[in-house]
Formats: structure tokens, sequence, C-alpha cells
């Protein structure tokens, strides 16, 4: 199946685009089913992706990484993701979540340590921001900073038990985080940034989530105990940091649910071609070629809107309803058209003989993390109502 936009890739983001795709044919796609049957995590395969520069791919060469651009880091993960989405959402989460914010609000002496092992696929970064009662209303957090260590909990960590480097949100008291000056009254508390080390005192994995797709990705409980920890960025700038990352995080997850819904084309098209009934291929039948055609369809259209908000991020503008929507439309579209791959199997896709019913169960969960489809709308609207305000 052909891909559209390569007349306008750079010859940089195309050879990055095939080496990826020839990575995620040849050794992702062959094995993916066996790790979602039997909840295989592949760390080798990010080993193998770090030696090919793909880790860090959007990171500069002067802190490990390959110094590309962040629509080539987008390329990328599209193409992983249609391997195996599992797999794509470590890469996401790992770079976009976890390398990029040290890179953009650490040190120089942070940068310099942490981000190479990172950037080079020999260690895993996560982002811990969820908690069992703060979902979508991140600042409800309870997980507190006093003095340099951290105590609480943090749920549904992507990469959890196997990261090595933890970006970690918690409420500092004012006066600690910044927020009040000597004898002025402040704000009880204010989210900060910090890193946190795995096997650092009071660091535990609690718990490795059950779930419905996915199943070649970790998703962990983690418990901090009075858990030492480093600041990542100003005290005070949680939030700020927290809500940035996602809105570049918005972006890759809009690439992983087009490379889902890519894959379940292909997978269709192809059936449909071989697949004979009546006489011939079923691809003849008008419901199945038009359905097929809608498929590409959107799919183009979410592949249009994620690759904007990509250029956007590279360019430093502004790109936060444009992320949103990329995301919106993006999750949408591979959760509705991995279930018309289903439908043109017919039996066959509720089966796990062909990996229709994989996609399917991967698709559903672009709609919720890195925010809802609720939220994305929320943003969405309270952009086009600034607008009109101004």
């Amino acid at each position: 199946m052909s891909w559209s936009y390569g007349h306008e890739l750079s010859d940089e983001q195309r050879e990055i685009r095939e080496l990826a795709r020839r990575f995620a044919d040849e050794v992702i796609a062959p094995r993916a089913a066996e790790w979602d049957r039997e909840h295989r995590f592949p760390r080798d395969v990010f080993a193998q992706l770090g030696e090919l520069g793909l880790m860090g791919v959007c990171v500069p060469e002067s802190a490990g990484g390959a110094g590309a651009d962040f629509l080539s880091y987008v390329l990328v993960l599209e193409e992983v993701s249609r391997a195996d989405a599992g797999a794509g959402v470590t890469l996401a989460v790992h770079t976009g979540a976890g390398t990029l914010p040290i890179l953009a609000h650490g040190t120089p002496e942070q940068v310099e340590r942490l981000v190479p092992p990172l950037a080079q696929g020999h260690e895993l970064a996560a982002f811990a921001l969820t908690e069992p009662g703060s979902g979508s209303d991140a600042g409800a957090m309870l997980t507190r900073c006093e003095e340099g260590r951290i105590t609480g909990t943090k749920q549904w960590i992507t990469n959890g038990s196997h990261a090595h480097v933890f970006n970690v949100f918690a409420k500092q008291d004012a006066k600690e985080a910044g927020a009040a000056q000597p004898g002025q009254a402040g704000p009880p508390s204010r989210v900060s940034a910090f890193v946190v080390r795995r096997g650092a005192e009071g660091f535990r994995v609690t718990r490795e989530e059950e779930k419905l797709g996915l199943n070649s990705s970790s998703t962990a409980d983690l418990s901090f105990e009075d858990t030492p920890c480093e600041p990542l960025g100003q005290p005070g700038a949680g939030m700020r940091i927290a809500l940035a990352t996602l809105d570049g995080g918005r972006i890759g997850i809009a690439a992983q649910a087009v490379g889902i819904a890519q894959a379940a084309l292909d997978l269709a098209a192809g059936y449909a071609g071989e697949r004979s009934a009546f006489g011939g291929p079923i691809a003849r039948f008008q419901a199945i070629s038009h359905k097929l055609a809608d498929m590409q369809t959107e799919i183009e259209a979410a592949r249009a809107l994620t690759y904007r908000a990509a250029r956007l991020k590279q360019a430093g503008r502004p790109h936060t309803v444009e992320g949103a929507q990329a995301k919106l439309f993006a999750s949408a579209v591979a959760r509705r058209q991995t279930g018309e791959a289903i439908q043109v199997l017919g039996g066959y896709g509720y089966t796990r003989e062909f990996p229709a019913e994989r996609y399917y169960r991967d698709a559903k969960v672009t709609e919720l993390y890195e925010g809802t489809s609720e939220i994305q709308r929320l943003v969405i609207a309270r952009g086009l109502l600034g607008e009109l305000a101004g």
C-alpha cells in the first residue's frame, strides 16, 4: 500500500521513514502477535531502535540523538505503530514525554547526564502525572514533594515497569515552590516537576495493569515513599511543563492512531483482493470497494492533520489546538476503521488468525490517553472561543 505526502518530505525525512518502515516490517511485525498473546515487553527491540538512532531521532546530536526534526519522529512513530501499537506507545512516551521534557527544561548538567542514554536506547523514560483520583483534572493530584523527597502514588504509567528515568509531578508548599515571597500570602501549594531514577529509595512498581490492548507495552502503578528526587525546570512550573508535554504528546498519539489505521487498511485491502466469492475477488463489489475508499480517505485526512501539527511544533509555533484536532480525529479514525477492517474480513476478522482484532483492541486507547476525546474537544473549543473573543 502506498503512502501519500512523500513529495512533501525532505530527503532526510524520507530516508528516516524508510529506515523505520524496513525495521517495522522485518523485525517488529513478525513478532507482534506473539508479544500480544504473551503480554511480552520487547526490550531488545528498543535497544535495536536505539542502535539505529530512532529512540532519539529528534534529539540533537550534541545530546546523543540523531538530530532530525519533530516530523521525522512522527514518521517513525507511525511506522512502528503500524507494525505494533504497543511498541509505538513505548517509543512515544519514552521520547515525547520522557526525553524531550528533560531536554527542554533540564539544566545543562541534567541534559548531559540524563539524555544521551535515553536517546541511544540504553535506558527508557516515563512520564508520571496521572493518579487514582486525578486523571483529566491533573491539578487535583495528592503526591507531594517536601525537602527534595516525594511521597504519593501514580497510576497508568506507560513504561512504568521498565523505565530508568521518571518525570514525576508533585505538589510543593508555596514557599518551597517559590509561589510566595517571605511575608506574603500565596497559594497553599503548586505543582512542580521532578526526575526520579529507578532504584531510588522508597520507589516501587506496585502493579502491572491488565489491558484490553497494547499488550506489548507496560502500564504500571508506582509508589513513592519519601523518595529522593531532583527538580526539573523552575519550582512551581510543573503544570506548564506537563501541559506543554501533552501538547506535543498528542501529536505522537495521533501518529500512532494513523499507523494503526493504516495497518488495518493494508490488511483489509489485501484480503479483499485475494478473497474470492461469487466467482471473483470481493474487492470488485461496490460495498467493499467503497468501504476501502472511505478508509483510505479518512486515514489520509488524519495523516494530514498530524503532519500539520508536527510541522507547527517543529517551527516553534503554537500547536495546542492543532495537536488536539489531530489526536481527536486520528483516534476516531483508528477506532472506526479498524472496525471496518474486521467487517471486510467477515468472520476471519473476529479470529486471531488475522491481526484485525488486535488492531481494533489497540485503537480504542488512542481516544483515552494523553487526554480523552472529550478533553480534546474542550481544548479546541477554548481555542475557538478565544479567537472569537479576541
